[in-house]
């Protein structure tokens, strides 16, 4: 099978990979169903890369109706050792504008109703979700950002914020105001619905794992600013996306020229309860992809 180092996750408005060259279309399973849709594998700057369009290729899933194991279990299958997440967001700060871009390093995780493990079943593992994000990794995803903003829109007005909390709410629905407000009190700076569980499934699966959040609004706290929409949020979004695919691309470049060592690739050395040897056939062979 066609084996990738860096996998990316198209969110809203990034259904392809136009940097993407000898694409093939990847039809997946997996032990948790299957992924979104079938990923596409090809070469990006010379580096092999998987893709997938995290809602399908026509966003006909919720976020509470991704398939978040399987995904991140496909890109396991592939090989994937990096992850770069590309998300919409709203802001829930003043100095987070729209079309601003941010790499988030912490997340609140408020969703419901989706399977957040691997695990369970007759094995246990705990990871350390201390850092979500990899810290080398959103080092390489700041560089591309940079140079992107430097060579291709030096007086864009878009300003990259290289930390952040990201609160993950199941939705569908946006917030009300005293949620937003509520959210804004966490100390949270961007709001979004599909990071979550995907960062703790990336750590499960040893990946490193890092996003690059696309600010579209404001959600509905501010008071001089229209309250968000669908229409709103993804107009601004497509305004941004071209600069996401140069940034993409780039952050690829740097990850196959230099790939940086990582945590995250030896997550379950210490997360592991129930040792591969004490665990039944079927389900050492549910996990055989995560554990090897």
């Amino acid at each position: 099978m066609t084996q990738a180092l860096v996998g990316i996750i198209g969110g809203s408005g990034l259904y392809q990979m136009d940097a993407l060259q000898d694409a093939q279309e990847q039809l997946m399973s997996t032990p948790f169903g299957a992924p979104s849709d079938v990923l596409l594998t090809g070469r990006v700057h010379g580096v092999p890369v998987a893709f997938l369009a995290r809602h399908g290729r026509s966003h006909r899933l919720l976020p509470g109706e991704v398939p978040y194991r399987a995904n991140l279990h496909a890109m396991k299958q592939l090989g994937v050792r990096y992850l770069l997440s590309v998300s919409a967001v709203g802001s829930l700060r003043e100095d987070f504008k729209p079309l601003d871009m941010a790499l988030p390093d912490q997340f609140i995780d408020l969703t419901q109703r989706r399977e957040s493990s691997f695990f369970g079943q007759g094995a246990v593992a705990h990871v350390s979700m201390a850092q979500p994000v990899c810290p080398a990794t959103a080092a390489v995803l700041a560089r591309a950002v940079r140079s992107v903003l430097a060579a291709h829109a030096p007086d864009h007005g878009v300003t990259l914020h290289e930390s952040g909390t990201y609160v993950c709410i199941e939705g569908p629905q946006f917030s009300s105001l005293a949620e937003s407000n509520w959210y804004r009190g966490m100390g949270a700076d961007v709001i979004g619905m599909t990071n979550m569980p995907e960062a703790k499934l990336a750590r499960e699966a040893q990946i490193a794992y890092t996003t690059l959040a696309l600010v579209t609004d404001y959600d509905c706290w501010h008071p001089r600013e229209a309250n968000v929409s669908a229409n709103m949020a993804l107009a601004n979004l497509l305004k941004n996306a071209g600069r996401a695919q140069q940034v993409v691309a780039e952050a690829i470049r740097l990850l196959g020229a230099e790939p940086p060592g990582s945590e995250a690739h030896s997550a379950l050395k210490n997360a592991l309860v129930t040792q591969p040897d004490a665990m039944a056939p079927e389900v050492r062979a549910r996990l055989a992809v995560l554990l090897n």
